[in-house]
C-alpha cells in the first residue's frame, strides 16, 4: 500500500455511505434460507428476490448518467440511501412473499444508486491511488456486511420470528452522516451543458463488462446459496449455515485490506486472472466438501478470490470508458443487476430440478469464461493500473 494515501474524513464519508447499504446485501444475502422457511417458499420462489434486486439495479443503471446529470453524483447517492431506507423498510416488515419481493426491488434500487455513485466518486477522488482507494473502501463495507451476516444470525438464533427486523439497524449510520459526518462544500450542481456522458462504447468495454457480469453471477450464486449447499452436505440448520457464510465476507474484506495492496503494483488484468483462478480451484474444494470445517476454511477462501473483483473492475471498465466514469458506471450496474437477478434466481431454479449441490457446477463455467474474456481483450494499452 503507497505510504502517501491517506484516509481523509471525505473517505470515511464515502466509504460509511457504502457501507450502510452492504449491511443490508451480505446480512439479507445470506439469509435466503431463513426467508424461504419463514415463507414455505421453493428455491426458485426465493431466489425471487434476487431477480427483483437485480432488476433494480438494471433500472438504476439506465438512469444513472441522466439523475447524475440533473443532480449531481453527492445528492444522487442521498437520493440512493433514501429510496434504500424507505425499501428495507418495507421488507422488513412485509407479512407476503409478493410484497417482499417488491419490497426487495425498491432497496435494490436504492442500493444500486448508491453503489455506482460512490464507487465512481472514489475512483475519481481518490485517483492517484485509486485501486488501493476502492479495495480499503470496500474492505471496509464487506467487513460491515460481515457484522450484518452475524447480526440476522444471532437474532435469527435467539428470535427467529423477527430476524427481518436487525437488518433496520443500518438505517441509524445515514442521519449521523447526513449531519456530522457530511460535507456541504460543493453540494451545489449546475448540469454540464454538453449534457450527460453517451455514445459509442468498444467491443473491450463491452467484453470487460460482461467479464464483470460473470463476477457478480458467481458472487451472488455463492452469497445466496451457499448456506443451503452448507445445509445440504453437513446437514447444519438454516441459521448455522447463515452465520457459516460470514466466512466467505471474512475473507473478502481481509484479501482487500490485507492481500490486494501487496499487489497493486501488478497489472489489474493478471491480478483479476490469478483472482478466478483461485477461487475456481478454492470453489471446487468448497463444492467436493462434506466437512465443515474444511467447507468453511474453502469458502473463506473463495471470498479471497472475489475479494478484488469488484473494485478492479470499476478501473478496468472506466478505462475502457475513454474518460466517461459516469457512463462505465451505469453499464456496471447494469452488468451487476443482470447478474444478481439471474444467478441466484436461475440457481433456485437448477436446485429445485437437480439439487442444489449439482445447480452449483454453473458457477465454476462462468468463472472460467471470464478469465477468457480478460485474456481476448486486454486492457494494458489503456494504462488501466
Amino acid at each position: 500500500m503507497p505510504k502517501t494515501f491517506r484516509r481523509t474524513k471525505h473517505f470515511w464519508f464515502l466509504t460509511g455511505q457504502t457501507a450502510v447499504v452492504n449491511f443490508f446485501i451480505s446480512g439479507f444475502g445470506s439469509a435466503q434460507s431463513l426467508l424461504r422457511s419463514d415463507q414455505g417458499t421453493s428455491l426458485k420462489v426465493a431466489g425471487l428476490h434476487g431477480t427483483a434486486m437485480g432488476l433494480a439495479s438494471i433500472s438504476s443503471g439506465l438512469l444513472n448518467s441522466r439523475i447524475v446529470h440533473a443532480l449531481g453524483r453527492k445528492k444522487t447517492v442521498w437520493l440512493g440511501l433514501g429510496i434504500f431506507s424507505v425499501g428495507l423498510t418495507c421488507l422488513a416488515l412485509a407479512p407476503i412473499v409478493q410484497l417482499t419481493i417488491l419490497a426487495a426491488y425498491v432497496t435494490g434500487f436504492g442500493v444500486s444508486m448508491t453503489i455506482n455513485n460512490t464507487t465512481a466518486s472514489t475512483s475519481e477522488d481518490f485517483a492517484e491511488h485509486r485501486q488501493v482507494a476502492l479495495n480499503q473502501s470496500n474492505a471496509i463495507g464487506i467487513s460491515v456486511g460481515g457484522l450484518g451476516i452475524l447480526t440476522v444470525g444471532f437474532v435469527a438464533s435467539v428470535f427467529p420470528d423477527h430476524w427481518r427486523l436487525s437488518m433496520l439497524i443500518c438505517l441509524l449510520l445515514i442521519p449521523y452522516l447526513y449531519f456530522f459526518v457530511r460535507d456541504k462544500e460543493g453540494e451545489h450542481h449546475t448540469p454540464p451543458e454538453h449534457g450527460r456522458q453517451s455514445g459509442k462504447v468498444s467491443a473491450g468495454f463491452l467484453a470487460s463488462v460482461f467479464a464483470f457480469f460473470l463476477s457478480i453471477a458467481c458472487e451472488f450464486g455463492i452469497s445466496f446459496w451457499s448456506a443451503a449447499l452448507l445445509s445440504d452436505r453437513v446437514g447444519s440448520s438454516a441459521a448455522l449455515s447463515t452465520l457459516a457464510v460470514v466466512t466467505f465476507v471474512c475473507g473478502i474484506a481481509i484479501s482487500r485490506w490485507f492481500i490486494a495492496p501487496i499487489f497493486h503494483k501488478v497489472h489489474i488484468d493478471d491480478q483479476l486472472r490469478f483472482a478466478f483462478a483461485f477461487q475456481c480451484t478454492s470453489f471446487m474444494v468448497f463444492w467436493l466438501s462434506h466437512n465443515m470445517l474444511l467447507s468453511l476454511i474453502s469458502l473463506f477462501c473463495v471470498g479471497m478470490g472475489v475479494a478484488i473483483q469488484f473494485p478492479m473492475f470499476a478501473v478496468r471498465i472506466i478505462a475502457f470508458s475513454e474518460n466517461r466514469p459516469d457512463l462505465a458506471i451505469g453499464y456496471n450496474s447494469l452488468a451487476a443487476g443482470s447478474a444478481i437477478a439471474l444467478s441466484p434466481f436461475m440457481l433456485g431454479v437448477l436446485g429445485d430440478s437437480f439439487g442444489i449441490s449439482r445447480a452449483y457446477l454453473m458457477i465454476p463455467i462462468l468463472m472460467l469464461i471470464a478469465i477468457t474474456l480478460i485474456s481476448v481483450f486486454p486492457s494494458k494499452h489503456l494504462g488501466a493500473k
